[in-house]
């Protein structure tokens, strides 16, 4: 079993950065990708950004392509996200997951991840 922590997130203004931290523990992981999925109120989990755990390749969604930049640290078990130019509509609680059922972001997209962390609130006021 893998757990995760989220971490830094908080209250900002419209324009500022951020970024949020990821640490998996329980066990080395060694599965497919790592990625972060946010939740605004009232709406459901969407996915955000995804990042290959045995590669470099990464995936985002196309409301924050070119602000969010997803890394990692396979040593540190830790995934980041690096958030630019933030809007209020950024306002969720972020979630970090781990999945290592499937290397397709297509399903991340669609059916999420394997394992979640309990969530990070960011707020962005305007």
């Amino acid at each position: 079993q893998v757990q995760l922590v989220e971490s830094g997130g908080g209250l900002v203004q419209a324009g500022d950065s951020l970024r949020l931290s990821c640490v998996a523990s329980g066990r080395t992981f060694s599965g497919y990708a790592m990625g972060w999925f946010r939740q605004a109120p009232g709406k459901e989990r969407e996915f955000v950004a995804a990042i290959s755990w045995r590669r470099d390749s990464t995936y985002y969604s196309d409301s924050v392509e070119g602000r969010f930049t997803i890394s990692k640290d396979n040593a540190k078990n830790s995934v980041y996200l690096q958030m630019s130019s933030l809007k209020p509509e950024d306002t969720a609680v972020y979630y970090c997951g781990a999945d290592e059922s499937t290397p397709y972001y297509s399903d991340y997209v669609r059916h999420g991840m394997d394992y979640w962390g309990k969530g990070t609130l960011v707020t962005v006021s305007s």
